[in-house]
C-alpha cells in the first residue's frame, strides 16, 4: 500500500481502569505503576548512578547496629538527580546519615518530613549538592541525591539499629536487598493513595542487578557459637573465638534476594536478662528479654477449622507460586482428620475452593492440590476482598478458626489490613507465610502481630516442608497463655507491650520502657503453660554497660505501635485518639530521638554551590525482581490467554518536554499501513502533541463511570477488552469495535463505555488537527 510520507506511526497507548502510570525517562511525578527499563548496551549500565552498597553489620549480644554506604557516581556529561528506593529492616531504627564529598562530609539533620523535602527542593534549585532520606513505608525508604556533577561522586551514609529475637533458639538477622513491585487497586488510586516510589522503574526477569554490593557481619554474641548458617548468598565465614566470627559475603551481584543469616549458640542457649542505659539526656532505659517455658504437649486438641487464603497474583507466577503448592502440600498433609479446611484463591478477584469446609480427607486433599496445580500466577493482588471473602464464609459451631495467608506481600494496602484483622480478631488467629526471595516483610509480619498469630517466611521449595512442620508445631499448642507482669522495686513507666499475647512460637517475652531512680528490683511475669500455672523473675540492676542503642530501640517500638498498628486499644493505645494527634506524636518523637519515620525525614545539605541554576535530569534508578519473580509482576493485570502490548516491551522517552502531562502509559509503537490521506497526520513519538483535560478526562470517566455488568458478574466472567477508536479532528470518538472479546456481556459494556465518552479537546501538530487511533484494554474483576 502506497504512503505519501516517509513514516508512519500510530501511537498504541493503554489506559489503564487500575493503574495510570508513567514511562518516561524524565520523572514527572505523575506516575504510579512500576515499569520495566531495558537496557541495551553498557553505555545506558554505565549511566545508572548507583555503583555500589556496602553493608557493615555488627551484632552485640541481642543488637545488630548497621552501617549502610551508598555510592552514587555520575558517568554522564549532564548533572543528574538520582533517586534510589530501597527495602529496611521491618524493626530499623535509623538514628543517623551523612553526606560525604570529596574531602567534604555533611551530617544529615532530622527534620519534619514536609520541611525536610523543602529544603531538599531548595538546594537543588539553587544547585547545591543535597541528599534526603525519606520513609515511605516502615519498611522502604527512599534516597534523593540532587546537583551530582559530571564525574563527580557522593556517598551516603545510613545508620540504624535493631533487636534480634531468636525463635525456637534461632537466632536470624536479615538484611532486604530489593523492593518488591507493589500492586494499587483502582479503588486505592481513587482515594488517592499514590505513593510515588510505586512507579519505579524495574529490571526485566533475569537481568542482575546494576550495582554492586559488598555485606559484612560481625558476631559478638557473648556466648558460644554453635553453629552459622547463610544460604541465601555465597560467603566466607571466619571464627575469631567461642563466641565471635566474622561473615563475608562473596556474591557482589547478590541485591535481587534478601541476605539472611541463621546462628544458634551452644547449648541452643538464648541470651535472658535486662540491659539499662541510665545516661539519656535525663531518660533511662530498660530492655528485659525472659526465656518461655518448653512447649508442653497437650492431651486434648479442639478441632479446628483452616482457610487458606493463597495468593494467585501476576507477581507469584512461576517459582513463588511452586513454593505455595509445596507449602500447601505439607499444611494440609498436617491437618487431622478432626478438622476441616478450605482455601481462598485471590489474584484481582477472590475464588472459594469449596462452598463450606471440608473434612481432611485424603481424597479432598487430593482434589485440593490438584485444583492448586493447575493455578497460575496473574492479575492484581487484592489481598483484602480474600480477606472479606474468607470472613464472610460460614463458621461451624464448635471449630475454632485459623485464617492462614499465603502471599509475597506485594501490596500496597498494609495499614488498611491490619485495620481490618483488629476489626475481626474474635473471629479467628491469623497465620501469615511470606513466600518469595524478598517478600515484604512488613505486611507478613504485621498480619501475624495484629492478629495475635505468627509470621513466617519460606524463601523456597525446600523450606516449604520445615515452616510447615513449625505452624504444624505452633498451632497444637501455644507456649504461654494469658501473660502478665509486674515490676517489684523497680520504677517502671511507658512500658511496652502494656499486654502480651498468647505465645505460639519459644520466643522470649520481650518487655521495654523507660525508668526512674535505681536499676534495681525485679521483673515478674505469669501466664498458663499446658494447662499449669507458670511463674517466672529476673533481676534488674544496672550492669554499667554502654546500651545507647536501647534509646533508638524503645522510640521504634513505640512509633511501629502508634504508626503502623495504631488501633491497638487492647494494647494500650487509645482508639480514641484522631489521625492528626498521631502524626503529632510520632513526629515529635522522631525529632526527640533523631528518628526516620513516616512523618520525618534525614536532610544534608552542602553549602557549595557546584551547580548554578540548578538545572539537572532526574533519574530513577531501576531495581531488579527478586529472584524468582517473573515479568509478570509489572505486567501482572495481563489474564492467562490475553495477547497483546506487554510491559516488557515499554518505550523510554529521554527529556521530552513534550509528555510530562501525559498520564498514559505508553507501551510500544508499531507500523501500521493505512489509507493514503493527506489531511490524516498520526502523531510521531518525538512530536506528541498535548490533549489538555483529554486523558485525564477519559480517565476520570473511566475511574467513575465503569460498572461491572452484574449477568457477567452473577456468571462468575471476567476479563479484559480491548476497544479500539479514533479521537476524530473535533475531538469526537468515532470507530469504535472490539479489536479482542472476551465474552458477549464484557464486550457490550465496554463498547458503551467507550461509545459514551465525551469529545476531547483535540491537539494540534505542526498547526494540525489531529486524528490519533487508541487501543484502550477495559479490565472487569470479580472484586470490583
Amino acid at each position: 500500500m502506497k504512503m505519501n510520507w516517509n513514516r508512519k506511526i500510530v501511537l498504541l497507548a493503554l489506559i489503564m481502569i487500575n493503574c495510570i502510570c508513567i514511562v518516561f525517562a524524565k520523572d514527572t511525578g505523575k506516575g504510579e505503576s512500576p515499569y520495566f527499563v531495558v537496557l541495551t548496551g553498557e553505555g545506558e549500565i554505565a549511566r545508572l548512578p548507583l555503583k555500589s552498597t556496602k553493608v557493615d553489620v555488627n551484632v552485640s549480644g541481642v543488637i545488630a547496629d548497621v552501617n549502610v554506604k551508598q555510592t552514587y557516581t555520575n558517568t554522564g556529561k549532564s548533572t543528574i538527580e538520582a533517586i534510589y528506593v530501597f527495602p529496611a529492616s521491618t524493626r530499623a531504627a535509623v538514628y543517623d546519615m551523612e553526606m560525604r564529598i570529596g574531602d567534604r562530609k555533611i551530617r544529615a539533620k532530622i527534620e519534619e518530613k514536609k520541611k525536610a523535602r523543602k529544603m531538599y527542593d531548595k538546594a537543588k534549585k539553587k544547585g547545591k549538592t543535597a541528599s534526603l532520606l525519606e520513609e515511605e513505608r516502615a519498611n522502604v525508604f527512599k534516597m534523593s541525591v540532587a546537583n551530582i556533577m559530571p564525574g563527580a561522586t557522593v556517598e551516603v551514609d545510613m545508620s540504624y539499629t535493631e533487636l534480634l529475637v531468636p525463635t525456637d533458639k534461632v537466632y536470624e538477622f536479615v538484611y532486604p536487598t530489593v523492593v518488591g513491585p507493589r500492586y494499587v487497586s483502582k479503588e486505592e488510586y481513587r482515594s488517592g493513595n499514590k505513593s510515588n516510589w510505586n512507579g519505579n522503574p524495574y529490571l526485566k526477569e533475569g537481568v542482575e542487578p546494576t550495582s554492586r554490593l559488598d555485606l559484612k557481619v560481625i558476631l559478638n554474641t557473648g556466648i558460644a557459637i554453635q553453629s552459622i548458617l547463610c544460604e541465601t548468598h555465597e560467603n566466607k565465614v571466619g571464627y575469631t573465638g567461642k563466641s565471635s566470627a566474622s561473615i563475608t559475603m562473596t556474591d557482589p551481584k547478590g541485591g535481587d534476594r534478601d541476605f539472611i543469616l541463621q546462628y544458634k549458640l551452644a547449648g541452643e542457649q538464648i541470651e535472658t536478662g535486662v540491659l539499662v542505659y541510665d545516661n539519656a539526656e535525663g531518660e533511662k532505659f530498660f530492655l528485659a528479654m525472659l526465656q518461655p517455658p518448653a512447649r508442653v504437649k497437650p492431651e486434648n486438641i479442639p478441632a479446628r477449622e483452616y482457610i487458606f487464603i493463597v495468593d494467585v497474583s501476576g507477581s507469584m507466577n512461576g517459582f513463588p507460586l511452586d513454593i505455595s503448592k509445596e507449602l500447601m502440600r505439607n499444611l494440609l498433609g498436617g491437618l487431622r482428620p478432626s478438622d476441616l479446611f478450605n482455601i481462598v484463591f485471590f489474584a484481582g478477584g477472590s475464588q472459594t475452593y469449596a462452598k463450606e469446609s471440608l473434612p481432611v480427607t485424603q481424597e479432598n486433599i487430593e482434589k485440593a492440590i490438584h485444583f492448586m496445580d493447575n493455578s497460575s500466577g496473574y492479575g492484581g493482588t487484592e489481598l483484602l476482598n480474600a480477606l472479606q471473602t474468607a470472613m464472610g464464609m460460614n463458621q461451624k459451631d464448635d471449630f475454632a478458626r485459623s485464617f492462614v495467608i499465603l502471599t509475597d506481600g506485594f501490596v500496597n494496602v498494609e495499614k488498611q489490613t491490619y485495620d481490618y484483622i483488629r476489626q475481626n480478631l474474635g473471629n479467628a488467629n491469623f497465620f501469615s507465610f511470606g513466600i518469595g526471595s524478598a517478600v515484604n516483610r512488613y505486611i507478613i509480619e504485621g498480619m501475624a502481630h495484629v492478629g495475635y498469630g505468627e509470621p513466617f517466611v519460606a524463601i523456597n521449595e525446600k523450606e516449604a516442608k520445615s515452616v510447615a512442620e513449625k505452624f504444624q508445631k505452633y498451632i497444637s499448642q501455644p507456649v504461654l497463655t494469658n501473660v502478665t507482669y509486674r515490676f517489684e522495686g523497680f520504677n517502671a513507666y511507658d512500658v511496652m507491650p502494656e499486654v502480651v499475647p498468647d505465645l505460639f512460637a519459644e520466643r522470649p517475652i520481650v518487655i521495654s520502657g523507660k525508668y526512674r531512680g535505681s536499676a534495681n528490683g525485679k521483673l515478674i511475669v505469669q501466664g498458663e503453660s499446658g494447662g499449669k500455672a507458670i511463674s517466672q523473675s529476673i533481676e534488674i540492676k544496672n550492669d554499667k554497660s554502654e546500651n545507647r542503642a536501647l534509646r533508638y530501640l524503645w522510640a521504634r517500638e513505640k512509633i511501629r505501635l502508634l504508626g503502623d498498628y495504631n488501633n491497638l486499644g487492647k494494647d494500650g493505645w487509645s482508639t480514641n485518639v484522631n489521625r492528626d494527634s498521631l502524626k503529632r506524636i510520632i513526629t515529635d518523637l522522631g525529632l526527640k530521638y533523631n528518628l526516620l519515620t513516616e512523618y520525618t525525614s534525614f536532610i544534608a545539605v552542602d553549602t557549595i554551590v557546584s551547580n548554578k541554576g540548578g538545572k539537572q535530569n532526574s533519574v530513577k534508578q531501576p531495581i531488579p525482581l527478586p529472584q524468582g519473580v517473573s515479568n509478570s509482576a509489572i505486567g501482572g493485570m495481563t489474564r492467562p490467554g490475553v495477547k497483546g502490548a506487554a510491559l516488557e516491551d515499554c518505550l523510554e522517552i529521554e527529556d521530552s518536554d513534550a509528555v510530562e502531562e501525559y498520564e498514559v502509559e505508553i507501551k510500544e509503537v508499531y507500523e501500521e499501513e493505512e489509507e493514503e490521506d493527506e489531511d490524516l497526520p498520526f502523531v510521531l513519538v518525538e512530536d506528541m502533541p498535548s490533549f489538555p483535560g483529554g486523558i485525564a478526562a477519559l480517565t476520570k470517566y473511566l475511574n467513575e463511570n465503569v460498572k461491572y455488568p452484574e449477568e457477567a458478574r452473577k456468571n462468575g466472567i471476567q476479563g479484559r477488552v480491548f476497544v479500539n477508536f479514533v479521537i476524530d479532528t473535533d475531538g469526537s470518538v468515532v470507530d469504535v469495535k472490539i479489536v479482542r472479546g472476551v465474552h458477549a456481556l464484557l464486550d457490550a459494556e465496554a463498547l458503551r463505555v467507550v461509545k459514551a465518552m465525551p469529545k476531547w479537546k483535540a491537539g494540534k501538530q505542526r498547526g494540525k488537527p489531529v486524528r490519533v487511533s487508541y487501543t484502550l484494554p477495559i479490565e472487569f474483576r470479580l472484586g470490583s
